[in-house]
């Protein structure tokens, strides 16, 4: 449909460019619209919208992308799509201690594990092109919006009560007859029934002429529903901000203090504790199998306060709270929850304090402290220095020969040492250590060291020179600070959506004409109900009409 250059109406109003339906007396402006004796298109009142713009720049370009419906369906279809790629197969913030997601992919999934992964789809949620996405459904929104709510509030705030004879006749419920009497006593009378259906009633000077409207509000609802999942989306992109979201764990062996990753927060196991049924507790399918009745942490969290990035410096802590953390009771602190998720009662190797032996002189410098992660990057040894090189927590070779870690947990811990003294070159040698016996075995480490074997050696001395921890727990660490955003936006688009689906906004124009009635009513949905409505009214008023013969659709324009 071509919009009208000249928007200047015959009743004398001058309309915006693009205007279809006169603003003040409703006349169509377009002439196939003045022959035709279809229903009008009343979505907006026939009121210009910027996308119907003639001779687009640019920018009017970007924005009728985005404001078309159609447009934003594609975009959330495709988001919906693209979110199923992301439930394949876990993403990586759902693993636990795994350092080489890859690997996990290979190993589990095969090849589309592998493809998966390099196609970037196991962190699909935290990716740019699906942030890219939501990015683009909240400016379509946003468009969207804007060019229909502005063109809304103008015919709204507009409205004339006396309108052209064509705007009243061609309304899809339309009624025209003889009025005997005064009227504007009529139109009073009339008024009065609309009032007890809840109308609010506009007459001109004359009294000859009526508008009656009801639940107006209802027409904001869908903007208020676009407001809702504009914060909703809003929200969700929140998370992407460091310190906003995070859902990931961390393994605490008995007595270590970890760090929180992503936060200035350390969390220290002082004990862990778990009670077992009894066999006489359980049905007998179940006896002879432990099952944990109940198992808590005594935890207690820290708060970084000096030297928190210096690897040189250990970090100095400040406790802010402690909790004996169960199943259902997690430890909370200003957003931050740490909840109970699993625990091991296998031993495990916290720390070893070996000591340096020369064997060409026989002397034993030591001992000093290993700790299996975040040990001292240097080690001073009578006339030794060992310069900590590399640390794998469990060692391993990938398939090309190299050295890997498979896990963060001890399971094979190793050491590489750049070792500097008396007898060595001047830039050292490096030297692997082994702190498991078994390890040294398996991964033959004098072999390893070749002539530095012969020259030095790092052991332990009895299992006194030995911690290990008697369990470990595993806590689940959550923090979402756009939760309450993401609420309180669906509860907007909630109310937006209940006020646009419960209640319609109706409108009954009226004029009489030397005696002549003419009158048109519109409604946004539930025609039906309008149309039963003005027929119960005019029946007060002495004239008889079947509901059905109201909705000619302005066939006798």
């Amino acid at each position: 449909m071509l919009v009208p250059e000249n928007t200047k109406c015959e009743c004398g109003h001058q309309n915006a460019v693009g205007t279809v339906l006169c603003e003040s007396c409703g006349k169509p402006l377009l002439e196939e619209l003045q022959k035709a004796d279809t229903p009008l298109e009343m979505r907006y009142d026939g009121v210009a919208r910027r996308s119907q713009k003639t001779n687009p720049s640019i920018i009017d370009r970007v924005w009728n992308f985005f404001s078309s419906v159609k447009i934003a369906i594609y975009l959330i279809i495709i988001t919906f799509l693209t979110a199923m790629l992301g439930t394949i197969y876990p993403q990586e913030n759902s693993f636990i201690n795994n350092s080489e997601p890859w690997l996990y992919y290979e190993q589990t999934h095969g090849l589309p594990g592998k493809i998966y992964y390099a196609l970037g789809l196991s962190r699909t949620y935290e990716s740019w092109w699906f942030i890219g996405l939501l990015v683009m459904i909240g400016t379509s929104l946003v468009i969207c919006s804007l060019d229909r709510v502005l063109p809304l509030y103008r015919a709204l705030s507009k409205q004339q009560i006396r309108k052209h004879h064509q705007f009243l006749h061609r309304q899809k419920t339309v009624y025209r007859g003889e009025v005997e009497g005064n009227a504007g006593e009529w139109v009073d009378q009339f008024a009065a029934q609309l009032k007890r259906k809840g109308y609010t009633i506009h007459t001109d000077e004359s009294g000859a002429a009526m508008l009656a409207e009801k639940n107006r509000f209802s027409r904001w609802g869908p903007y208020i529903n676009h407001i809702g999942l504009i914060l909703f989306l809003l929200a969700i992109l929140a998370r992407s901000i460091p310190g906003w979201q995070m859902d990931t764990y961390v393994t605490v062996p008995d007595g270590d203090t970890v760090e929180i990753q992503g936060t200035n927060y350390y969390v220290k196991s002082e004990k862990f504790t778990v009670d077992f049924y009894n066999d006489e507790e359980l049905p007998d399918s179940l006896k002879g199998k432990p099952r944990p009745k109940n198992f808590e942490t005594k935890a207690v969290l820290y708060q970084c306060v000096q030297d928190c990035s210096d690897p040189l410096k250990s970090p100095q802590l400040e406790e802010v709270t402690r909790h004996d953390i169960g199943v259902n009771s997690p430890l909370q602190y200003k957003g931050l929850k740490l909840f109970q998720f699993d625990f091991n009662l296998t031993p495990r190797l916290n720390a070893v304090h070996p000591v340096l032996v020369d064997k060409t002189t026989g002397d034993v410098y030591g001992p000093f402290d290993l700790p299996m992660k975040d040990s001292a990057l240097v080690h001073k040894l009578g006339p030794f220095t060992l310069e900590l090189y590399a640390n794998y927590m469990e060692f391993a070779l990938d398939s090309e020969g190299k050295p890997t870690t498979l896990s963060r947990e001890p399971n094979a811990p190793a050491f590489v040492f750049t070792v500097k003294g008396p007898g060595l070159k001047p830039e050292g040698e490096p030297y692997m250590y082994f702190p498991m016996q078994k390890d040294k075995v398996r991964f033959s480490q004098d072999s390893i060291n070749r002539a530095l074997a012969d020259r030095i050696e790092i052991r332990v001395d009895g299992m006194e020179n030995v911690d290990f921890s008697e369990a470990t727990t595993f806590l689940n660490v959550r923090m979402d600070k756009a939760l309450s955003f993401l609420w309180v936006g669906g509860i907007i688009s909630m109310i937006g959506l209940v006020m646009g689906t419960y209640w319609q906004h109706r409108r009954i124009w009226l004029r009489i004409d030397e005696g002549k009635l003419s009158l048109g009513a519109h409604s946004n949905k539930n025609f039906f109900g309008l149309r039963a409505e003005i027929a119960a009214a005019l029946k007060k008023t002495g004239i008889e009409v079947e509901p059905k013969r109201l909705d000619n659709g302005g066939n006798n324009a």
